[in-house]
């Protein structure tokens, strides 16, 4: 059993890792003893404590055994975050959904805090955490807590409320900043600096509704991808963090903000120890473009690209299998402008590594638009230095690896020995006058195997181009007379294309 899974506390879809906001209508002890009714209102607080916190843990004479005194210093920062959405009833909700009879108590208890209503609109109250970064009332969480909230109420360490106002949010790095009038808030910093694996931390954020929480742990990984979205670069840590923390910091033995609690490793939906949160520097980047714009934009080069496979390495005759593979520029992007082709693969971005298409996308996308960027490429064997200026990343695009690159199952087919039953574009209507169509294919061959499709075109093969079945069989010929192990086919598979390493030994 799979037990990654991502769960959005305000309503009952499942995804592939655990969201931490705790929605009022999950039902637990804490929804049971407090509502929204109980919360404390107050007018404006005092101004007392109103310092960078990060300070004051520096200036203690020296590092304490425990993290009592860094604690007491930063987490009057840390706030609870509630928020209310009112929205249309699902249409899929019925009383068949709820896990007890109906007019019991329970029921009511749930209607009232936020289970569906099939009569029309539903009420989510969800909460999660937050903190100050800012004296004047500015404040990070998780898109995810905020996102589509009406009313957002935030509950400082002193017991005290205050409305706030949703400044932007970034969907993509799933962060967001809010605003609290005001001034003479805590606020802590962000750090300047990554932390080092087996760096000791702290993660303090409001799980439970109760009142600030404390953990303890070490950075166990950096760098990691759960999946989440095209930007995932999360730190993880062993620090118990459950649901409510979402938004809530992670703090080094410094006082400073490593990174943004965001997801769990959950098999039972309780902390098993794997948390994971957005470092620090990409908080910076986002929350800066928040704060001015309230939007974020990114940088843009226009290419789908893909992972360099040993199989693909050993076609491409590359010694390593690194860097992300272009499969296609797209047109009048700037990497079409700037002379990118098919084939290349980028290695370096201003002089710095590209391990995989991911680290590209993320650096590409720290970048602002119109900024000018080197980009290092292996280009039939060489490697040359290109010059280009970003565009804007138009929505919904993203500079990620091409999707549906894994095996599948395809029908049936007549065969020849690569597998496949190939036709000329122009005799196959709809597909156009450029390449070779495949109309069958076996499901038990080499090409199945590596996921060609009935209605693929296949546009090169070991670099030439084809546009009949006998050039398909000689370019494979010639492959094989020069000792090749692999050959190389440039497919152009639904919207996108794709390279594709195929062993000539099964050809």
């Amino acid at each position: 059993m799979n037990h990654h899974s991502r769960t959005s506390r305000r309503g009952p879809s499942t995804r592939r890792m655990a969201l931490l906001t705790t929605a009022i209508a999950s039902f637990g002890a804490a929804a049971l003893v407090f509502s929204p009714a109980m919360q404390p209102h107050s007018a404006f607080g005092t101004g007392a404590q109103a310092q960078n916190l990060s300070e004051k843990v520096q200036q203690l004479p020296q590092r304490p055994v425990g993290f009592a005194d860094i604690v007491e210093k930063v987490k009057p920062a840390v706030i609870s975050v509630r928020v209310k959405i009112d929205r249309p009833a699902s249409p899929d909700a019925s009383d068949d959904d709820l896990p007890f009879p109906p007019g019991s108590p329970f029921e009511r208890f749930f209607r009232r805090f936020g289970m569906p209503n099939t009569h029309g609109h539903e009420v989510i109250t969800g909460q999660g955490s937050g903190f100050f970064i800012t004296r004047d009332g500015y404040a990070v969480t998780n898109n995810h807590v905020v996102h589509d909230a009406e009313n957002v109420q935030v509950t400082t360490d002193d017991g005290k409320t205050h409305l706030a106002k949703v400044i932007g949010t970034d969907p993509r790095t799933d962060l967001a900043l809010i605003k609290v009038d005001g001034g003479d808030f805590p606020f802590v910093k962000l750090a300047d600096s990554s932390p080092r694996v087996g760096d000791w931390v702290l993660a303090v954020g409001n799980p439970f509704g109760l009142g600030g929480t404390v953990t303890a742990g070490i950075v166990s990984a950096r760098g990691r991808d759960i999946g989440a979205g095209p930007y995932d670069d999360f730190i993880q840590i062993d620090a118990p963090v459950n649901k409510g923390n979402s938004g809530g910091p992670t703090f080094d033995v410094d006082g400073n903000v490593i990174g943004v609690n965001t997801a769990i490793f959950s098999p039972s939906g309780g902390s098993v120890g794997i948390a994971f949160a957005i470092p620090a520097d990409t908080v910076k980047s986002v929350v800066d473009q928040l704060r001015d714009k309230g939007t974020v934009t990114r940088g843009w080069i226009g290419v789908q690209i893909q992972t360099v496979t040993p199989d693909l390495a050993d076609s491409m005759g590359l010694k390593e299998t690194t860097g992300a593979l272009v499969s296609e520029p797209q047109k009048d992007s700037p990497a079409a402008k700037a002379g990118i082709q098919s084939g290349d693969v980028i290695v370096t971005v201003n002089d710095g590594p590209i391990h995989d298409p991911r680290e590209l996308a993320r650096k590409i996308g720290t970048m602002a638009p119109g900024s000018s960027v080197k980009l290092g490429v292996i280009h039939q064997g060489q490697t040359k230095t290109l010059t280009l200026t970003l565009g804007t990343l138009p929505n919904e695009k993203e500079a990620t690896a091409s999707p549906d690159q894994n095996p599948r199952e395809v029908p049936d087919g007549e065969l020849p020995k690569l597998g496949l039953t190939l036709a000329p574009s122009g005799k196959v209507s709809g597909s156009g006058n450029e390449g070779v169509v495949v109309t069958a294919i076996n499901a038990d061959g080499v090409a199945a195997e590596h996921g060609f499709q009935v209605g693929d075109i296949i546009l090169e093969v070991g670099g030439k181009t084809v546009s009949t079945p006998a050039e398909v069989r000689k370019s494979l010929a010639d492959a094989r007379s020069e000792g090749k192990h692999t050959v190389l086919f440039r497919v152009k598979s639904g919207d996108g294309t794709k390279f594709v390493a195929l062993p000539l030994g099964n050809a």
